[in-house]
């Protein structure tokens, strides 16, 4: 005969935990490290063409677009890395603003305030639009999740893009001669063509979050609050 089971055995605490939870993190670890490098690549690539515009010298380039993007798929913590990558390679003198510039030599010039404005954009674009990514990678196809989603999404790039103005306005009348007021203005020649950048790196985003939802940085898991001890089976409570 065999032996009396005394029923389903507890799980041990190793058999809990699920094994072997090292290596799926250094691959993110490592995902991570590579998307921080290649966006920063991609925006200095983006500085080579560069138009003047204006009396102050400020050129036209794509690449506060390109410090846009970065945040709007790499999310704040991660495009904020990327940017600060960026600038800091060029604090060792590669060039890497537009006109083949290095971040170094464009300290004491009258951009230095755009290049405040990359850092400080990034990481209010990413927080805005990245919940509103994810949610559109989680929709699909459904046009009544897209629009009110994609505008978000739009809507984070145009603050951006306002970011920018104000800290290169401030980088002006810090170097230049010219009032706040005067030095604001001087952002007007930008307007149309960054509000077509803009679109246009919303569509991307849109585009890639679709295509690659795993881009994306995880949404932070929501805390929850230890439920109360269990009483033990078949005991009875008597408050009387």
């Amino acid at each position: 005969m065999y032996p009396e089971s005394a029923g389903p055995a507890a799980p041990t605490p190793s058999s809990a935990v699920p094994a072997q939870a090292g290596p799926p993190r250094r691959r993110s670890t490592t995902l991570d490290l590579a998307l921080i490098a290649a966006f920063a690549a991609l925006t200095a690539v983006l500085g080579i063409v560069a138009v003047p515009v204006g009396g102050a010298g400020v050129p036209v380039v794509l690449q506060n677009t390109a410090v846009i993007l970065t945040a709007m798929l790499l999310g704040a913590r991660r495009g904020t890395l990327s940017v600060l990558l960026f600038v800091g390679v060029g604090l060792l003198g590669v060039p890497n603003l537009a006109g083949g510039h290095p971040t170094l030599a464009a300290l004491s010039g009258p951009t230095v305030g755009y290049i405040v404005g990359y850092i400080l954009c990034a990481p209010l674009v990413g927080f805005l639009a990245g919940p509103a990514l994810r949610g559109l990678a989680r929709a699909g196809r459904s046009r009544s999740a897209t629009v009110p989603r994609a505008g978000v999404v739009l809507l984070a790039g145009v603050l951006g893009v306002v970011v920018q103005y104000v800290c290169g306005a401030a980088g002006l009348v810090a170097r230049t001669s010219l009032f706040p007021g005067a030095a604001l203005l001087s952002n007007t020649p930008f307007i149309p063509g960054d509000a077509v950048k803009i679109v246009v790196a919303t569509v991307i985003a849109v585009g890639v979050v679709r295509a690659v939802p795993d881009l994306l940085p995880p949404s932070l898991p929501r805390r929850r609050s230890p439920a109360p001890p269990s009483s033990p089976t078949g005991a009875r409570r008597d408050d009387r």
